[in-house]
């Protein structure tokens, strides 16, 4: 399992964002991964996708990396941020965006209020 621990490593290190997800942000293969990727694409964020169902390694690895059971996860800057609900829950609230200003991530804000005009 060191050699997946290693490959996630340098994966969440050489990407600002990343999100480890059922299938790729153009085809997810699961409704949260579908979510999470869903608002990612909208607000236009610029991401690495790692498709954990193509790698059972990754798939397992990936939980015990971050010690949390569940996929999809996103990481930004190399720290691990939540899974479905929280980003979600992080959207909805402006969290998300803050946390993209204050990495130096570019996003499109109008699209981050036009999600939240939408599910006020």
């Amino acid at each position: 399992m060191t050699d997946a621990k290693s490959r996630i490593d340098e994966t969440v290190k050489a990407n600002d964002v990343v999100l480890f997800m059922k299938g790729t942000k153009e085809m997810p293969q699961c409704g949260f991964s579908s979510r999470v990727a869903g608002v990612l694409n909208y607000m236009g964020i610029d991401y690495a996708d790692v498709n954990v169902l193509s790698d059972d390694e990754i798939r397992q690895g990936i939980k015990d990396y971050s010690d949390w059971p569940t996929i999809p996860q996103l990481y930004i800057k190399g720290e691990f941020v939540g899974g479905c609900d929280i980003i979600t829950e992080m959207t909805l609230s402006g969290e998300l965006d803050t946390m993209f200003e204050d990495n130096g991530v570019a996003y499109d804000k109008d699209a981050a209020n036009k999600i939240r005009e939408a599910n006020a």
